[in-house]
């Protein structure tokens, strides 16, 4: 590997950098649903989900908690976790293709299959926590 590419991934800002972007879909929806609690209520109702307010509550919750621990590489597993099991939640939920009409079907088809690479990202991001040392990640590892 070239020294340009040793030196920027040895770099600690690189590091929070990618767990910044790894992240930025959860933030960033976490942050839209508190802003716009209504916006976000309204939302959870669309998707039939009960009592749409605790949803709405649960989800900026985990959303903002779990991309938190993420960025600030402390209890990663846990962060991460949350994240994975939201986003695994969401495919039978919202993005059940298999009883959609076309094209909708299609397009939560591929929604789903990108939360699976999502989930993939997520358990990676604990992995590497775990063999770099972060706080409540276990001890590093060489």
């Amino acid at each position: 590997m070239p020294t340009v590419f040793v030196r920027l991934l040895d770099q600690t800002w690189f590091a929070v950098l990618a767990r910044i972007v790894l992240t930025f879909a959860f933030w960033g929806s976490g942050l839209a649903k508190l802003i716009d609690f209504q916006g976000g209520v309204a939302e959870m109702a669309m998707f039939n989900l009960p009592n749409p307010v605790l949803m709405n509550i649960l989800t900026i919750v985990t959303q903002l908690g779990g991309s938190l621990l993420i960025i600030l590489n402390r209890w990663t597993w846990l962060g991460a976790g949350a994240l994975a099991v939201f986003t695994l939640l969401t495919i039978p939920l919202v993005h059940h293709f298999w009883s959609m009409p076309e094209p909708k079907a299609t397009q939560a088809f591929h929604t789903a299959t990108e939360h699976i690479t999502v989930i993939g990202a997520l358990m990676l991001v604990s992995i590497l926590s775990r063999h770099t040392g972060g706080a409540g990640n276990g001890p590093k590892r060489n």
